[in-house]
């Protein structure tokens, strides 16, 4: 039976869905004012793996994953600026605009990695509605109060608020970090709808509301989104460990304080990477996107890098693993070349071997979807294929065929023909982009032209966007 590690109790429990057969999952996606980092893509591929495997076992999975396009402050409570009109303003482009161009970012890298797109991945912006009716909702039943055309939520009036975090509420602590708003009636009550004025700034995105023009608060959207799409209690929510002192818990707050009901069954959190031994920051020089990564290295070997760790455990990011992603890439890809030419023979030991493999696949998973260890009865299967070429043909295939099933839970596709390597084809597509590129720009259009006709013809879509030409196959 799968055993799941929740959040809320601290322990491994029997994962049960809400209804027979079906799983109904909530992640916390991205906020779109940036690129999707190293660590943002780790979190994404190791809920891919637990979406894959789930589906494996027979569910039938339905997940939502948000865009946050709104409503998330720079000290991610309700002080500072939004996050997307701060970049916007930097880079001299509209805050809609920026969004538009980091979503389809954001596609790219996501779909470089083969992570399973959600089946929804709505925007915050989009349920603005939903949200106003919420937060009036909250206000009708005394958990909530408006100041100034702010709407606060009074944690005093939710019973037993830290029941996720499990941390004791300091203020004095609390108020060294952040500077506290003289507008809440307690330090730790948050934010539901903000006003777009504040002081000479107004907020640019921004909506009509019963307390005047505003905007929603970051925690808010995704209680709004899970609820929408998945009903008022859902299976699993997934996030970072970040989210675990304050944004999950006032998720919790916000929907069972309209629903009367459980939010969540089963809070799963993924933990962070850090680079060469130390914690991921811009400030530090010690940033890295998964972009960068993917076109040097290609998607299949980052992959493997992003989901050699359990989503539990923190990984240091170092060369260390780009080289071992890509020697276990080398040895799998050598494997499946020797079935692919092995006349066999009449040997059958690697029946017993293909059960094995399943059983103790499945066992590691059923922990806790416990990576490594699912990993390694994958290259140790691979080491008693390698030995046994001298079974019969229709049994190396199918061994062939398991390993190649077993390796797409974790999304590593090997089915790829031989000899592609993402790296080299988008350096090449650089290079031809930069010459199409020049030709335009001396006005010579008709070589434009001819290239993106030749690229089309070979299933190659270019596309020139504002920032820039893209391409992707067609």
């Amino acid at each position: 039976m799968l055993k799941i590690y929740n959040t809320m109790t601290r322990e491994k429990e029997i994962f049960t869905p809400l209804e027979e057969d079906t799983v109904k999952i909530y992640t916390c996606g991205q906020t779109v004012y940036d690129d999707v980092h190293i660590g943002n893509a780790r979190t994404y591929s190791s809920w891919d793996v637990v979406i894959r495997y789930l589906r494996y076992k027979g569910y039938n999975v339905f997940h939502v994953q948000n865009f946050t396009d709104v409503g998330h402050l720079t000290d991610d409570a309700d002080q500072g600026e939004d996050k997307i009109e701060k970049r916007a303003r930097e880079q001299k482009v509209n805050p809609w605009e920026l969004v538009d161009k980091q979503i389809e970012e954001y596609w790219h890298v996501i779909d470089d990695l083969n992570i399973n797109r959600p089946n929804i991945t709505p925007r915050a912006t989009s349920l603005i509605p939903e949200m106003i009716e919420l937060v009036e909702t909250l206000l009708e039943k005394g958990y909530a109060y408006e100041v100034q055309g702010n709407v606060y939520y009074d944690i005093s009036k939710f019973n037993d608020y830290t029941k996720l975090s499990r941390l004791k509420l300091d203020e004095e602590s609390a108020k060294a970090r952040v500077d506290q708003d003289p507008l809440k009636r307690n330090f730790f009550d948050f934010a539901l709808w903000l006003n777009a004025q504040k002081g000479d700034q107004v907020h640019v995105m921004r909506w009509n509301s019963p307390w005047g023009e505003g905007y929603p608060g970051w925690h808010l959207e995704c209680s709004v989104m899970a609820m929408k799409y998945l009903g008022e209690t859902i299976d699993i929510h997934g996030g970072g460990i970040d989210h675990i002192p304050t944004h999950h818990p006032n998720e919790i707050a916000q929907a069972e304080a309209a629903t009367g009901k459980k939010f969540v069954r089963n809070w799963m959190h993924a933990e962070f990477i850090t680079l060469n031994g130390k914690k991921m920051s811009k400030s530090l020089g010690n940033y890295v996107t998964a972009r960068e990564l993917i076109d040097k290295h290609g998607g299949l070997v980052v992959r493997m890098g992003l989901v050699s760790g359990h989503y539990r455990s923190a990984v240091d990011w170092n060369p260390d693993v780009i080289e071992n992603a890509k020697k276990n890439i080398s040895r799998i890809q050598n494997s499946l070349s020797l079935i692919k030419d092995s006349p066999g023979g009449s040997n059958t030991n690697l029946n017993q071997a293909i059960d094995d493999v399943k059983k103790v696949f499945e066992e590691a998973m059923d922990d806790d979807f416990n990576f490594p260890k699912a990993l390694a009865a994958i290259h140790e299967f691979i080491t008693k294929i390698n030995s046994s070429l001298d079974n019969k043909k229709e049994i190396l295939d199918e061994a062939g065929n398991t390993l190649l099933e077993l390796l797409g839970v974790f999304g590593l596709d090997f089915t790829k023909k031989k000899g592609v390597d993402d790296a080299k084809i988008n350096k090449l597509m650089d290079l031809i982009i930069n010459i199409r590129e020049k030709a335009r720009k001396e006005k010579n259009y008709e070589l434009s032209d001819q290239i993106r006709e030749k690229l089309r013809a070979v299933g190659i879509q270019i596309e020139d966007k504002t920032d820039g030409p893209r391409w992707k196959l067609t």
